[in-house]
């Protein structure tokens, strides 16, 4: 909020400053007050001088993000007087960033957003110029998935980035139910796997992945398996997969996003059972 907000609220001049010095309101930067609580990114990006940006701004809207411990920040080109993102008091020329990444690309939309955080289109596209394409692809991805941007959008998205980006869209499938999923698919395909998404098997139901008609990949992650009934129900599945002749591998997100060889390894190992005794896999 601003200090007019919190004038047009009722407040006096006095009570504002009275709850500054009493830690019920923070004041972020000259002019942008915040309640405690309030999301580290967004108090960092404010005191700035800019907004949640990139992978910031993607978990603040809701898709994809690979690593979002450091704030993104977007500063507009006329931005002046950019501060620490841990003290309002000190230029952030004088400071150390302390992991703060600064965008200063031209935004699509300049009026998409919020006050405190880029729009979708924007936070795809700086994704997409900032974090390595595997993960830029999950990006994209996922944002269509959860409808934060369109088909519809991608045309205004790539246009906005330098060309040696644009093999990416070729790659986008939006069938994918997280951001793992999309990063152990692109690693599939670019090593010359078929690799099928989101496939339906009788008797099981639908599948994150199908490798060259024989191995079915789950790319599982904590937050989708804290309950033992999720347990059970995997298990169950994979009993019913390997009495229909199919192989399962389970990855973890940690071993897709930090050991990506040692995926592709036991793929390539499935892979050569498959070779040796499933003639289901590879008729030809």
């Amino acid at each position: 909020m601003s200090r007019k907000d919190l004038l047009d609220s009722g407040m006096r001049p006095e009570h504002i400053t009275a709850a500054v010095r009493n830690n019920t309101i923070i004041r972020v930067r000259r002019d942008h007050y915040a309640l405690p609580g309030t999301d580290r990114h967004t108090l960092e990006a404010v005191r700035v001088g800019g907004r949640e940006a990139c992978v910031s701004a993607a978990r603040e809207i809701g898709f994809f993000a690979f690593d979002s411990q450091f704030t993104h920040v977007h500063i507009p080109r006329e931005g002046s007087r950019l501060r620490s993102p841990q003290s309002r008091r000190v230029p952030l020329a004088a400071a150390p960033r302390d992991g703060v990444e600064l965008h200063w690309w031209p935004l699509i939309d300049g009026t998409d957003g919020s006050e405190y955080c880029v729009g979708a289109r924007d936070a795809v596209a700086q994704i997409i110029q900032c974090q390595e394409p595997r993960f830029a692809l999950a990006a994209l991805d996922t944002a269509l998935h959860e409808h934060k941007i369109a088909t519809s959008d991608l045309d205004e998205i790539f246009a906005s980035v330098p060309e040696k980006y644009r093999d990416l869209r070729r790659r986008i499938d939006a069938r994918v139910d997280a951001g793992q999923e999309s990063v152990v698919r692109d690693l599939f395909r670019s090593a010359g796997y078929r690799c099928d998404i989101q496939v339906y098997i009788d008797g099981v139901g639908r599948v994150d992945l199908l490798v060259e008609g024989c191995v079915v990949v789950e790319a599982d992650s904590q937050s989708h398996h804290k309950a033992w009934q999720q347990h059970i129900r995997d298990r169950t599945r994979d009993r019913v997969l390997a009495s229909l002749d199919y192989l399962t591998l389970r990855v973890l997100y940690q071993d897709i996003m930090f050991n990506p060889e040692g995926v592709l390894l036991a793929l390539q190992q499935l892979i050569n059972i498959c070779r040796r005794g499933n003639p289901r896999a590879f008729p030809w």
